[in-house]
């Protein structure tokens, strides 16, 4: 792909980003609805360990099995 290709490839989506982004309406987040009963937030240490610390964790058990997986079938 040529230089003016992929410059014409960036304006392509970046003008489809910013379309989407200006036309999306709001999600009206703070209307509060019949019958909600929204609980307590969570702190700052709750919200990094469930989005953040958790994640990786399980990135790491699940990459770890198929390390193990991997390695015995080589020994087999």
């Amino acid at each position: 792909m040529d230089k003016k290709n992929a410059l014409r490839a960036g304006a392509v989506a970046a003008g489809t980003t910013l379309m989407m982004l200006l036309m999306s309406s709001p999600a009206l987040a703070l209307t509060r609805d019949d019958g909600d009963d929204p609980g307590t937030g969570l702190s700052v240490v709750e919200t990094l360990g469930l989005y953040v610390v958790a994640p990786i964790a399980l990135f790491l058990v699940i990459a770890g099995l198929v390390i193990v997986g991997d390695k015995s079938r080589k020994q087999g």
